[in-house]
């Protein structure tokens, strides 16, 4: 059982980091066993210092002054050590890379065991049964840098759940998840919630929910602004729900926003695209990632690349731009061969996981840095593109104090101020709100507009539906089908299910 007594916590800024992120004030919850708590509200609302707070990283990592109390399992947090709190909660982080330890797949279920001294044969019966359950034998004993975003965050869970804890904390679980991992994620919580577990989930995506949770906080500010049971949550209106600043709680109620013909056209009539890849291969070491696939995309279209976790789109992605060297194939800008240097110049990529990417010590240096040489002073432009992001006012945070949809829209709003023609974004909206959601899509659908060519990889519906013009099925590191969104978003909708 967790509760949250009236607690408040405030961070404490780093020297050179800027101003530290907001906190948490006055928040009281409790996730009993056997039942299911959600946390929602925008990025930056306070979901994660809760989760935080929960499984005690908070002040214990990250440091802050915290006023009220935490209890867990009738214990106070602040006088549990710290193999204490990690015997009796699981964490799933919203990054999971930067809660592994181990250089493979295996290793890193088994860790949490090990490091509670548990004799090896017993860790090893564990491991193979945790597995087994989660359905991952497909994962196992392979090297952590080898997998998906997808892939690590199911690894992830395997982690948190192998020591089979009284309670589970889940920050943005299905983030980097293709719809069918997302529906295997909420049998798992089902059945952690019928073995007694006690489950906090801080998310976004709430579709996936409907089923095993019993409680809905929103959060606004870093307060509790509404509390909900699940059947009154369940029956907002839509404006109501949209005016909390939540995504949908049902992806049939999802519709395609109108498009531009222009590029469909061109498309149609054989127009030279900005970037035609044919019969692409590739490998990580032995491994084949991409086994021919052939990709042509067009000024003024954005194309989402669909598929299952580890079905080879972002290396289609790094090799589109010159990133991951293709073993065979060919690959042509503007008709003319282009080779892995070409498509460098040519290109910017917002990755998967942004934290490779951030590394100025300010939101605005950040920006700046993309707009190059080519505008000075840049202070208008980098207020432009920050403004139309929503992360204005944060021009002087340090990247790194920032939340994860924030860091995600700051990934892209640098990819924006580069000005290439062709842009590459590997999950751009993992992590986003609403609001984020929307501001992304709208933007990448402008730049489209003003003659980018725009390449996206993701498993995010209402996203394809607001910005994209084609969806591409990924499968086995082929192209196998793909949908016109406009007039068959349920050709879309039938490829999104398709991926497992």
């Amino acid at each position: 059982m967790i509760e949250l007594c009236d607690a408040s916590f405030s961070y404490r800024g780093g020297a050179g980091a800027g101003p530290a992120p907001e906190g948490v004030r006055n928040v009281s919850l409790s996730v009993e066993a056997g039942r299911c708590v959600l946390v929602c509200g925008p990025s930056g609302c306070g979901k994660t210092t809760v989760t935080r707070l929960a499984n005690g990283l908070a002040p214990a990592f990250f440091p802050g002054d915290l006023s009220g109390r935490v209890l867990v399992d009738g214990r106070d947090a602040s006088g549990l050590e710290s193999w204490e709190m990690a015997a009796r909660v699981g964490s799933v982080f919203q990054n999971p890379r930067t809660q592994f330890f181990n250089v493979d797949s295996t290793g890193e279920v088994a860790f949490a065991l090990e490091s509670l001294a548990w004799p090896e044969e017993r860790v090893r019966a564990r491991v193979r049964e945790t597995i087994a359950e989660l359905g991952l034998e497909a994962l196992a004993d392979r090297s952590i840098f080898e997998l998906s975003g997808g892939e690590k965050q199911r690894v992830a869970y395997a982690g948190a759940w192998a020591a089979r804890p009284a309670n589970l904390v889940l920050d943005e679980p299905t983030s980097n998840l293709d719809e069918a991992s997302i529906e295997a994620l909420a049998g798992y919580v089902l059945e952690a919630k019928r073995r007694g577990t006690a489950v906090l989930v801080a998310e976004h995506r709430l579709w996936w929910l409907s089923e095993a949770v019993d409680e809905v906080v929103v959060m606004g500010e870093g307060r509790i602004v509404r509390r909900f049971g699940k059947d009154a949550f369940w029956a907002l209106p839509a404006e109501e729900l949209a005016a909390l600043g939540l995504r949908t709680r049902d992806l049939s109620d999802v519709r395609a926003a109108p498009r531009r013909p222009g590029a469909r056209r061109r498309a149609a009539a054989g127009g030279r695209p900005v970037l035609a890849l044919s019969g692409v291969k590739a490998a990580y070491g032995r491994r084949e990632a991409l086994g021919g696939a052939d990709v042509r995309l067009f000024a003024g279209e954005v194309v989402a690349l669909v598929g299952a976790n580890g079905a080879g789109k972002s290396t289609l992605c790094r090799a589109a731009v010159g990133l991951h060297r293709e073993s065979a194939g060919a690959a042509a800008l503007d008709g003319a061969p282009a080779g892995p240097k070409e498509r460098l110049r040519a290109a910017s990529m917002v990755f998967q996981d942004v934290n490779y990417q951030l590394f100025a010590d300010s939101v605005e240096a950040e920006v700046s840095f993309g707009l190059g040489k080519r505008e000075r002073p840049p202070a208008k432009r980098v207020g432009e593109i920050l403004e139309g992001l929503g992360l204005a006012g944060l021009e002087e945070r340090h990247p790194a104090t920032l939340s994860g949809g924030q860091k995600q829209r700051l990934a892209v709003a640098a990819c924006v101020a580069s000005g290439k023609r062709l842009l590459v974004f590997d999950e751009p909206t993992s992590g986003l709100d609403l609001g984020g959601m929307r501001a992304v899509a709208d933007l990448v659908r402008r730049l489209a507009d003003e003659g980018r060519a725009v390449l996206v990889v993701t498993h995010d519906l209402e996203f394809v539906a607001r910005a994209c013009d084609r969806a591409l099925l990924v499968e086995k590191g082929r192209v196998a089908r793909e949908a016109v969104v406009e007039g068959d978003l349920a050709g879309v909708r039938a490829l999104l299910a398709e991926a497992r």
